[in-house]
């Protein structure tokens, strides 16, 4: 059995139960722990996607409970791909804070690991019911990150946060159990050949346990109309929490994915993709709403949480289309989009500090004291986000407007697509004008950016320029990814007690 497939959820949390054990040691210390542990998972992650680039499904049966009896972790080309993105943005977020954005939280690392945690376990799980569970954790420790520093914004945010995803929570588990009481199986690939075995009159019922599934991961993922909840959730967040924040919304999508193309997928019978539909208009409609929020925004982070929105609803779009190269297509769009946004969000704390008591508000503010070099910054992001070339997101909405093929849905997909690319522009060209070019007289209030903060933005949105050197391999590697999802026959022989 190889081990190293458990190692992105034991480390973080071997990791995270030690910096609360030391929470007396320096604040020197834990900074050093925290960064190490957490930069130690991109090695891990890389080995992973290396692992899983031979086509193999690996099953990791904790206890060694032969699937479906026990808890089992289940490594693919698309797990394994989601690990790594998680490893590469934490470990930039981490940086940041370090320098210090952790000082008002005592046990800031902590928290910070057990959230990695959760996420990397709900990328590895093969199993519903520990999906809910590292949802939970994941969620625990995110409550404690968003609120950790003193504000009303941040208490009021934290408080519609924690309420909703409490509700959410619920409908997990009414799911869940539903699920359970029908089929006596959580184990998803299980659950996959069950669903497709079953008689006419259980099928309403599990239709109706996915449809809340569906709803709870919508609510992960912010699409409409359960979205509300994320622009002002994220804007009210400190930056590296904010940052790291960006993989959330990937995580919703990737149970989406995982549930919807496995669970319900082409083998579930008379269930089969009964779901695609409602992720299609949901998209659109996502996509539009996010565009009005972002010609609306009043603050930076509020912008950039609403890009980060478009984001959402043009990869649930080509998720929706089914096809292989649409999954392909928005898998590059997923890593792109991620750490962009991610990169947006430290840069938008860069700003506001300059700013002074104007933040990031999208006035006419104080002359800045590094206006080259945040501008140039600033537009690296607004490239790359706005899907402009030659940075990674033209390449992306490229690949998943070539994807649609032709027909009403590749119609309603280029439109949505090209006029939300346009609002993009509109709102990041009015930000970079009120931000940079024009200025009250007034000198600016806040001090210069400090080397660590710089380097951590630098790192994340030059990583659209790095997706862009290797698009032609990672490409390959993205399109299998998305064919290995597809092909459910080896997925159902982890149950059979054939060999994946």
């Amino acid at each position: 059995m190889n081990h190293a497939i458990i190692l992105p959820i034991v480390l973080p949390l071997i990791s995270g139960a030690l910096l609360l054990l030391l929470h007396r040691a320096g604040k020197g210390f834990k900074r050093a722990f925290s960064l190490l542990a957490t930069l130690a998972l991109i090695p891990i992650g890389a080995a992973l996607v290396l692992l899983a680039g031979d086509g193999e499904l690996r099953v990791y049966a904790l206890g060694n409970w032969s699937p479906p009896f026990g808890i089992i972790l289940l490594l693919d080309r698309l797990s394994a791909l989601m690990v790594l993105l998680t490893a590469v943005l934490a470990g930039f977020a981490a940086l940041y804070a370090c320098a210090g954005e952790d000082e008002r939280a005592p046990n800031f690392h902590a928290l910070f690991q057990f959230q990695l945690a959760g996420i990397n376990g709900a990328f590895l799980t093969g199993d519903l019911f520990n999906l809910f569970v590292f949802f939970e954790i994941l969620l625990i420790a995110s409550y404690g990150l968003l609120v950790y520093a003193n504000g009303a914004a941040r208490a009021r945010a934290g408080m519609h946060y924690v309420v909703l995803n409490l509700l959410g929570s619920a409908f997990f588990l009414i799911g869940v159990g539903t699920l359970y009481g029908l089929l006596g199986t959580l184990n998803m690939a299980d659950l996959a050949a069950r669903v497709g075995s079953a008689g006419p009159d259980s099928a309403p019922v599990i239709a109706a346990a996915g449809f809340l599934l569906l709803v709870v991961f919508g609510l992960k993922a912010a699409i409409l109309p359960l979205y509300f909840w994320l622009p002002r959730t994220y804007a009210a967040a400190s930056a590296p929490v904010a940052a790291l924040f960006a993989i959330m919304t990937k995580v919703g999508l990737y149970a989406i994915l995982r549930v919807f193309t496995l669970i319900f997928g082409s083998e579930a019978g008379e269930l089969s993709l009964y779901a695609h539909d409602w992720l299609w208009w949901l998209a659109l409609l996502t996509l539009a709403a996010s565009g009005i929020g972002a010609l609306a925004a009043r603050t930076l982070q509020e912008m950039i949480a609403y890009l980060l929105l478009i984001s959402v609803g043009s990869l649930l779009a080509v998720f929706a289309l089914g096809s292989r190269a649409g999954l392909g297509a928005g898998l590059y769009y997923l890593l792109h989009s991620t750490l962009v946004c991610g990169g947006l969000f430290l840069l938008a704390d860069l700003l506001s500090r300059q700013r002074g008591e104007m933040a990031g508000a999208l006035q006419v503010g104080p002359t800045l004291r590094q206006p080259m070099l945040l501008g140039g910054l600033f537009f690296i992001g607004a490239l790359a986000v706005a899907g402009m070339p030659p940075l990674s997101g033209f390449l992306g909405k490229l690949l998943m407007l070539r994807s649609a093929g032709a027909g009403s849905a590749a119609l309603e997909l280029w439109s949505l697509l090209l006029v939300t690319s346009l609002v993009a522009i509109v709102t990041l060209s009015r930000a970079g004008n009120r931000l940079f070019w024009r200025n009250n007289g007034k000198p600016a209030e806040g001090p210069r950016t400090d080397p660590l903060r710089l380097a951590a933005t630098l790192g994340l949105l030059l990583s659209s320029v790095v997706l862009v050197l290797v698009a032609q391999p990672l490409q390959a590697y993205l399109d299998a990814a998305a064919a290995q999802l597809l092909d459910l026959a080896p997925y159902l022989r982890i149950v059979e007690g054939g060999e994946a």
